[in-house]
This record gives C-alpha cells, structure tokens and sequence, in this order.
C-alpha cells in the first residue's frame, strides 16, 4: 500500500498524463524512457540549431510538419512560450498520440495543436505562421514543388520557412524550393549529417 501510495504521488507530483491513455499518470520508466531518447535526440541534432534559424520566440505561431513523436516539437514549443503557438502536424495519429504524450511529460501540452494533414496538402491557415518547420519530412512529399508553394502562402509577411534533413537529401530539396516562390536566405551544416535552409517567400 505504501508503495502505491508513492508512486500515485510521484505521478501527480509531475502533473503530466501518461502516454497511451493511462489516467494514473505516466511511470518513471516511462519518464526516463521519454528522457533518454530526447537527450539522445538533442546531442546528435542539437535542435537549438533548428530554432535559431526558424528565428522565432515568445509569442511566435509556428507549424512543424511531419512532427512525428515530437522530439523537436517540445523544443519549438519552449520557444514560443508565452503566448505562443505550435500547430504540430502529420499524417500518423498514432505519431501524433505519442507527440501529446511527449509533450505532457514536458508540460508543454497546452502550446500545441496536434492536427492529421493529407500528404498532399499542407492543411495550414493562409498568412498565419511565423515559421513553418519540414524536418526529414520533405524527401516524402509526392510533389515537393506543389507543395512548399501551397506552404508558403501560409506564411505571414515575413515569415520563414525552414527544411533541416540529412545531407544525401540537400540537392533534391533546394531543387525544389528553388522552382517554388522560395528565396534562399541561409544555409548551414550545424551537424555533418543534416543540412538546414532557410527560406523566405519571394517578394
């Protein structure tokens, strides 16, 4: 009974909702699972990269397509804080349940919209992101072209739109965004196997 009776504490304790609908609250080996995975995630990624260069912050609106667990949702989610918002999107609602998940044990829930898109579409407002995130998501897009020039008309003047994948996808990607109404504005390698692009719609 004690042993329980701590354990229903150290639950509450974390305010967080346990992954795959346990209403008593995820268990620490599911914390530290979720743990391990996200420090791996951020020291070979170093995700402070992909933020810096979606050049967002408080109060900034944002979409990560293709957002998968939400390894760098949660990182997206930090930065917007407060008054800010994430619209995390992708064809997998199973991806999309473990996201919330993720996202409750880091008590960023309340920041992120999760949203089941088509691959052929974007399903974004028109004129209002901030920045809108692709990460190892366009290599899958059946018309890359199509699609970023739908993408960017959801962004707000001003607005960035960001690809980060590995380097054998670099070429394929910014042939594509060039024959989008995309303008380069940075490139860099913050990490030997990823690229990241930034780009802006064209004026």
């Amino acid at each position: 009974m004690r042993a329980l009776l701590v354990a229903l504490l150290f639950a509450a304790s974390c305010g967080h909702s346990a992954p795959d609908g346990d209403p008593g609250g995820a268990t620490a080996k599911q914390h530290d699972d979720m743990a391990r995975k996200q420090a791996r995630f951020d020291a070979d990624r170093h995700p402070e990269k992909v933020v810096a260069a979606l050049g967002i912050g408080p109060g900034s609106v944002v979409a990560d397509v293709g957002a998968g667990t939400g390894l760098l949702t949660v990182h997206l989610a930090r930065a917007v804080q407060p008054g800010g918002r994430v619209v995390a999107t992708d064809i997998d609602s199973a991806a999309l349940d473990q996201l919330e998940a993720r996202l409750s044990w880091a008590g960023l829930d309340k920041l992120v919209e999760r949203r089941v898109v088509v691959g052929e579409h974007p399903g974004l407002e028109p004129a209002t992101y901030d920045a809108i995130l692709l990460a190892e998501v366009d290599n899958y897009l059946g018309d890359e072209v199509a699609w970023l020039t739908e993408a960017t008309r959801a962004l707000k003047p001003g607005g960035r739109l960001v690809i980060s994948n590995v380097i054998g996808f670099r070429t394929q990607s910014m042939a594509a965004a060039a024959r989008a109404p995309l303008a380069l504005v940075a490139e860099s390698t913050p990490v030997p196997s990823h690229f990241i692009a930034v780009y802006a719609a064209k004026k």
